[in-house]
């Protein structure tokens, strides 16, 4: 292992050592007031982005921009072209970038006071779809990149042709997250065929079967779905009886993804795996921290309810 892979991974161990965790998260969660959590937040390494927010929604874009930033030092870190195994993982930054930018079906621009996340050497094709001044525009910049063809250019297609290109992209790329991506996949695809009843675009189906399998994605319902599922993506959703209770097969996603990512961090030695993992841990805490703030601004729900979400 090069002198630059020992170096990155120690530094990465080092970065997620400095996060809160989940005994921090719980201690936010159960603040009386947004403010009391945002103080707390201070003294965390979210402080960087966090310390200037007031409300709820700017307070968890700041957290998923400090994890970000983090990312981004990590990618540093690393040796010459190191960086391009986190590029697919930081994907769902470049995904939000796009969907601020565009229309949604009432006409009305989401986020639209939100400044794009700062991806450097972590984008993908985003100077190419900053560019892009229309939804059209927009699908041809993503078919000509590595993103691929969404296969249609209405918000819903492009971003959820984006969300799972992430997916197939991770899975092709990054060999430790394959596991994730076949889940994310599972969950996308259930989500959008049998609660939301849509039909997914070919390209977009394409992508999909080759994570999951073509019988699944010919599947008329749900339990079918599910019983046609290949056993490295079938985990995703052991236990989800109807499609209604998704919710928990995505808290599950993200335990999982813990569980995994800290075994890499332990036994990965000082390669790639390492580095995979830490990645991992800092999304976690970052997705945990996000539902701490929100359980915060509500009045610190009862402790169990952010337990059994996280």
């Amino acid at each position: 292992m090069s002198a630059g892979w020992v170096a990155g991974a120690v530094r990465a161990k080092a970065l997620v050592g400095r996060y809160p965790g989940a005994d921090g998260a719980r201690e936010i969660a159960g603040g009386p007031t947004l403010g009391d959590a945002l103080r707390r937040l201070a003294t965390t390494p979210y402080a960087r982005y966090t310390r200037t927010a007031a409300d709820l929604r700017p307070a968890q874009r700041a957290v998923s921009a400090t994890l970000l930033w983090h990312l981004r030092v990590l990618a540093g870190w690393l040796p010459r072209g190191g960086a391009r195994l986190l590029v697919p993982l930081a994907a769902g930054f470049e995904i939000a970038n796009v969907a601020s930018r565009l229309p949604a079906p009432d006409g009305r621009r989401t986020e639209a006071a939100a400044e794009p996340y700062r991806l450097g050497a972590l984008e993908t094709a985003w100077r190419s779809l900053e560019r892009a001044g229309t939804p059209a525009e927009t699908r041809a910049a993503l078919t000509s990149s590595p993103w691929g063809d969404p296969g249609g250019d209405t918000q819903w297609a492009l971003v959820t042709g984006m969300r799972m290109a992430a997916a197939r992209r991770t899975a092709v790329a990054v060999q430790p997250a394959r596991r994730w991506a076949q889940g994310r996949a599972v969950l996308l695809a259930a989500r959008e065929l049998f609660v939301h009843h849509r039909s997914l675009p070919e390209p977009v189906l394409g992508d999909a079967a080759r994570l999951l399998g073509r019988r699944a994605m010919a599947a008329a319902t749900y339990q079918e779905f599910r019983e046609r599922l290949p056993s490295s993506a079938g985990w995703a959703l052991e236990g989800i009886d109807e499609p209604g209770e998704l919710w928990r097969a995505e808290a599950r996603w993200w335990r999982t993804v813990q569980a995994d990512g800290a075994v890499l961090l332990r036994e990965g030695r000082y390669g790639p795996p390492v580095v995979v993992g830490a990645v991992a841990l800092l999304s976690v805490d970052a997705w945990r921290m996000r539902a701490a703030l929100e359980s915060a601004a509500r009045g610190g729900r009862p402790r169990e309810v952010f337990d059994a979400l996280v």
